[in-house]
């Protein structure tokens, strides 16, 4: 099985898979597959981890599976949201908490597991509200993000965090350690980062301490749509 990258920005993910392999992808992602392979609907991890992932990351109920089952066969997957696709490796404790909305395909010995976060986290996250993606298994991840992609090393402590806006993060190593605030401020309290926050238009960002890796996109995809709303809005 390969995973590559193709196309230069906005780009796809090119498959290529022999006799008896399978992925496993996002519903719709499929844009080209030779007759060697079936594609299947499913509900990947059971009843209520498709509950969560569409009630809570706002993604597709079902997922897919992409089977070679009479040859070697190649594919075509393309995300939804315009924007990079990175691959990330798995196995053992190399494992990845995936943001809502940004699973694109992955080998079939990998399992992403819906997992709850604390109150607080879900409250004031965007992170999927509730509930994370993290990866299990040993093999490879695509995931894809608004804009341009790219990996960021971190090696940094509770003292002095990494800090990241949250709706520029795609994944995070699962041995970081991370934080949600309402802003960069340290010294403001809670009354002072809702005011600076409303001010400035500085939202929710994560801070992350520790040392592993963190996947950002460039664009922030809810001032996006924000702003073409704001476009598209009828003038009264």
């Amino acid at each position: 099985m390969n995973f590559e990258i193709v196309g230069s920005g906005d780009n796809m993910l090119f498959v290529s898979l022999s006799k008896g392999e399978e992925i496993s992808c996002e519903s719709g992602s499929m844009a080209m597959m030779e007759g060697n392979l079936d594609l299947v609907g499913e509900m990947k991890g059971g009843f209520w981890s498709a509950v969560g992932r569409k009630l809570t990351n706002g993604e597709s109920f079902f997922t897919q599976s992409i089977r070679a089952t009479r040859g070697n066969g190649e594919a075509l997957l393309s995300p939804v949201i315009p924007g990079d696709i990175h691959v990330l490796e798995c196995g053992g404790p190399q494992q990845y908490f995936l943001n809502d909305g940004v699973f694109l395909a992955s080998d079939a010995r990998i399992d992403v597991k819906v997992r709850t976060q604390s109150l607080g986290r879900a409250l004031f996250g965007g992170t999927g509200g509730f509930f994370l993606g993290q990866t299990q298994g040993t093999g490879k991840v695509a995931v894809s993000g608004f804009g341009t992609v790219m990996e960021l090393g971190v090696d940094a402590t509770a003292d002095n965090p990494v800090t990241i806006d949250n709706n520029h993060v795609v994944a995070w190593d699962v041995g970081l350690t991370y934080d949600l605030a309402l802003n960069t401020n340290r010294s403001s309290g809670f009354l002072g980062s809702l005011v600076n926050s409303a001010v400035s238009g500085e939202g929710i960002v994560c801070k992350f301490s520790g040392k592993g890796k963190v996947v950002i996109c460039s664009r922030n995809r809810n001032d996006y749509l924000a702003y073409l709303a704001s476009k598209i809005a009828p003038k009264g």
